[in-house]
């Protein structure tokens, strides 16, 4: 017994394994044979594990109850679920396992309930699911739709970006008899408007519009240009990333030293400027060219570029500098600035010295005395303590108590020498008394 499941990528042929699980398959023809599963978006795709389709809304829809089982819509909600038979031989070894989710019974914690909701793997030996899925079929066709499933952009809960739908049930045979109450539709239902807010991206909706390719070239040149324009301001190297060159300015290299002659023929010349060599003031062989007007400047460069002037074809270009343009817009901004702002360097609380003011009256010292800081005085202050301390703690005791014996040692030395030299005395004075008697 088949189903074939037509998806809006491709079509899936599932085996339906009857005599292993007959009651889950038997849910799943009768599903597929009242449409039930027409519309069911594929959701919780797992690249390499598996995906999960089966209710009629999705887990996104606030008005989804997760899917019915062919008896819950028969007889009513008290049957929505049922006792699921897992059969432990049958594995999700395979790429393409078809099987039941699962979960578990309130009443039994042996017991696992099923309604609609089914999974398909995307890959071999997920034993994860053993035990937890109740295996009823399996993909003998429609690998690449597998493939395709699995390489699916999808978002951070699973849903592919772009809608990938059961649009389609086709049952090959059915075994099993009808139940009672059972009608079978006379041709697939139109999506119900609960299903149509489910949709994101339209399953049949074209994304990859084709556009020239040289639009999108020049589209990427524009960004490119629009990037690095942003970069050059946030260094510095433009006043604004916006900013245009001059449109009456040429660029002339390999020059002729009639230039300006040359070049006034197509209209009045502001000004000339030969870029030279900072060092020696050679000609770097380049100009700038500017013109009164935008149109003597086109006409130059369509008459002028490649012309051979004293076998040297010269190349003029439009002006791509816009430093002349940056310098303007500093000064203009920062006098604008200064005047809004008052006070000294665009700062309100800040003035120029008396030294400086223009328009001081009064005779101005022309020299300059020594400014001390505080701060730098008792830092060098500090650092002789310091010095000093260390110098002391750098004397150890033992040197302090030699250099104290040393002394006393002199100390006692000097005290016999001033004791031997009256001793000597009065022997030299007795000795004259007995000579002169």
């Amino acid at each position: 017994m088949s189903v074939i499941l037509e998806t809006s990528v491709g079509d899936l042929v599932v085996d339906l394994l009857v005599d292993q699980a007959p009651k889950l398959c038997e849910n799943f023809l009768k599903l597929c044979k009242v449409k039930y599963y027409n519309f069911s978006p594929v959701h919780s795709v797992q690249k390499g594990f598996s995906f999960q389709t089966g209710d009629p809304l999705g887990p996104d829809s606030r008005d989804s109850d997760g899917g019915s089982s062919i008896w819950g819509l028969l007889s009513g909600p008290s049957k929505r679920t049922f006792v699921a038979e897992i059969d432990p031989k049958l594995k999700h070894s395979e790429r393409g396992t078809v099987s039941m989710a699962t979960v578990p019974s309130s009443r039994d914690a042996d017991e696992r309930l099923a309604g609609s909701q089914f999974l398909v793997t995307l890959g071999d030996e997920i034993d994860y699911l053993d035990g937890k899925a109740a295996i009823f079929g399996k993909v003998v066709e429609g690998f690449d739709v597998l493939a395709k499933i699995n390489d699916a952009f999808i978002d951070d809960r699973g849903r592919p970006l772009k809608d990938i739908r059961i649009r389609h049930t086709v049952i090959l045979d059915d075994p099993y008899d009808d139940p009672p109450g059972l009608v079978v539709p006379d041709q697939s239902p139109v999506p119900s408007n609960a299903q149509l807010a489910t949709v994101m991206i339209a399953d049949d909706e074209e994304l990859d519009v084709e556009v020239d390719e040289a639009a999108m070239e020049k589209l990427r040149r524009e960004r490119e240009a629009r990037a690095q324009a942003l970069t050059l301001e946030m260094v510095g190297d433009l006043p604004f990333a916006e900013v245009k060159p001059p449109e009456n300015v040429l660029f002339v290299c390999k020059l002729n030293p009639d230039l300006e002659l040359i070049f006034s023929r197509f209209g009045k010349i502001l000004s000339c400027e030969v870029i030279r060599d900072k060092k020696t003031g050679d000609s770097l062989q380049y100009a700038f060219i500017e013109y009164e007007n935008q149109k003597d400047c086109e006409q130059a460069y369509f008459k002028m570029q490649g012309v051979l002037i004293d076998d040297h074809r010269i190349h003029v270009d439009f002006s791509q500098s816009v430093s002349r343009l940056s310098n303007l817009w500093r000064d203009s901004t920062n006098s604008r600035r200064q005047r809004q702002a008052g006070g000294f360097g665009g700062i309100s609380s800040l003035e120029k010295k008396r030294h400086y003011r223009e328009g001081e009256d009064g005779e101005r010292d022309s020299k300059y005395r020594m400014v001390f800081n505080k701060e730098d005085i008792g830092r060098h202050g500090r650092r002789e303590e310091d010095r000093r301390r260390r110098k002391s703690r750098s004397r150890s005791p033992r040197q302090h108590e030699s250099r104290r014996d040393d002394r006393s040692r002199r100390d006692e030395a000097e005290e016999r020498r001033r004791e031997g030299g009256q001793h000597s005395r009065g022997q030299d004075d007795d000795y004259r008394r007995r000579r002169d008697r």
